[in-house]
């Protein structure tokens, strides 16, 4: 009796397939490796001191390297932070009669601060992504608030986009049309300073204008 035909997939379609599975697979591998290296260069010029290729690009090597992939040489020449700062986050919404309801001051500092607090692995968002967000922001725009090249601009939406996101998420996702910040500064005692009742006095008590996002708080 003969028997019945095979109903595997045929070996030419199985070729095929493999075929295309491994171009497929090639062509990731390439993407990452190119990427890799285009990363890899970036942040080489990036570093290096100032040279006719890093001059020319500068545009494009800084929107590749901020504020993500941004490089600094404080691991070898550290400077402690002299003060403590509180940034803090208000947002605002139209209610449907028109009126604008305020919410009250969010605490954005005091979470970092107490992720960090007796964690012996800290992550590195707890300990630095605030902070060098306000750093930059200040950097770039000085005692003003008005975003005077690309930068400042791109480091304004990033100080913003962390605000709002971190709003919503520890207050249920709710939904506001503005967001503001207010950054307080006050300076650290220096070593074997006798510690008074008073807290120290804010050198700074810096206030920045609202600023618009979608209702979602992006």
């Amino acid at each position: 009796m003969p028997s019945p035909p095979d109903r595997a997939t045929p070996p030419d379609r199985r070729t095929a397939g493999a075929r295309a599975l491994g171009a497929g697979l090639q062509t990731a591998v390439a993407l990452c490796l190119v990427t890799t290296l285009v990363h890899v260069v970036m942040v080489f010029l990036h570093v290096a001191p100032p040279n006719p290729v890093s001059k020319r690009y500068n545009p494009q090597i800084n929107g590749w390297v901020y504020p993500f992939f941004e490089q600094n040489w404080r691991l070898f020449a550290p400077d402690p932070d002299s003060f403590n700062r509180q940034i803090l986050a208000r947002t605002a919404r139209t209610a449907p009669d028109g009126s604008v309801r305020v919410s009250p001051w969010f605490d954005l500092a005091a979470v970092d601060n107490s992720a960090v607090e007796h964690n012996v692995f800290p992550s590195h968002t707890a300990q630095n992504l605030l902070r060098r967000a306000w750093s930059s922001y200040v950097e770039t725009h000085g005692a003003t608030d008005t975003a005077r090249s690309e930068r400042a601009v791109m480091l304004q939406k990033y100080l913003r986009n962390i605000a709002a996101d971190r709003f919503a998420a520890r207050h249920g996702g709710g939904t506001f049309d503005f967001v503001q910040l207010r950054v307080v500064t006050t300076p650290i005692a220096a070593p074997g300073t006798p510690a008074g009742n008073r807290p120290p006095a804010p050198t700074e008590n810096r206030l920045l204008p609202w600023w618009k996002v979608t209702p979602h708080g992006k």
